[in-house]
Order: C-alpha cells, then structure tokens, then sequence
C-alpha cells in the first residue's frame, strides 16, 4: 500500500522520540482517539478507529476528521527530518476526498516527497479499513515550514 518512498537520513538521531513526544502533546489527536502507530524518517502513519463521535450524519468518518489525520500524518513524517531544535507547521494542504471514510478504523500514511531546509512538501494518503479490506478515502499534498530554534510546546 505504501508508495516506495526515497531513503531520508533524518538530521536529529533520536527523532523518533522527539516525534513521539511532540504526537504526545497533541490534544486534538487525543481526541478522536488517533494513534502514532508508524514512524520512519519521511514517513509517518497513524491509526484512528471508528467511533460514533467523530461520524457525520451518514455513519461515515468526518471529513475535517479525515483532514486532520492526513495532515498530522504528513506533517509528522516531515518532522522526522528536521533537526533537534525544529519544530513544523502546516502551511497549505489541498485535500481530495475520494470515497466516504467507511471503515472500522482509518490509517493515514503521510510522506515527504521533497525535504528542504525550510519548506518540506509531503503527500498523504487515508485509507478506510473494513474487515481488512482498505480503501482509498482520500489523498492530500501539503507544504510544511521547518521553525528552526522553536521546539514543540513553545509559544
């Protein structure tokens, strides 16, 4: 299901904890009851299961729901190639919903596809998983900025 992403060496070697830790501080995460479930330099996947409070009026996964994990997803996955002392943010993302978010649970694969200094550009793609068959939900492309000097949780 993942595409063949580029090898990334990430600047800080203990990225993942750093990554992690930042997901950790996450409220709106916490919220929806999403998971940080994968983590490899330039690339993040996160796992959300369904649950009748983040639904639409058709049962399905909202959308905005949908947007989130995309986002923090890619957005995460850029995060593992900044340095220690860097922290991101989101730019723009444009966001295509394909199918409705119909699953037990949904997983979120974000990637980067062009790291740079300070803007990193990424792709997600959320699939909705039903009795272990997965669909394609949505895809998304992003721009992150790198915030060199400001880690996670300042201000």
């Amino acid at each position: 299901m993942r595409h063949e992403a580029p090898q990334f060496q990430p600047k800080d070697p203990d990225y993942a904890d750093r990554v992690r830790a930042s997901f950790g501080m996450q409220q709106a995460m916490r919220l929806i009851g999403a998971e940080l479930a994968e983590l490899e330099p330039g690339f993040a996947e996160i796992h959300l299961p369904h649950r009748p409070e983040i639904t639409q009026q058709h049962g399905y996964i909202h959308g905005g729901v949908v947007g989130m994990i995309a986002d923090s997803a890619a957005g995460y996955a850029a995060n593992t190639l900044t340095p220690q002392d860097t922290s991101v943010l989101t730019v723009e993302y444009k966001l295509n919903l394909l199918a409705p978010a119909d699953g037990q649970r949904l997983v979120a694969r974000g990637e980067v596809i062009k790291p740079g200094r300070t803007l990193l550009i990424t792709r997600a793609e959320v699939y909705a998983v039903r009795d272990e068959h997965w669909t394609l939900c949505a895809v998304m492309q992003q721009t992150i900025i790198a915030m060199h000097g400001k880690k996670d949780g300042a201000a």
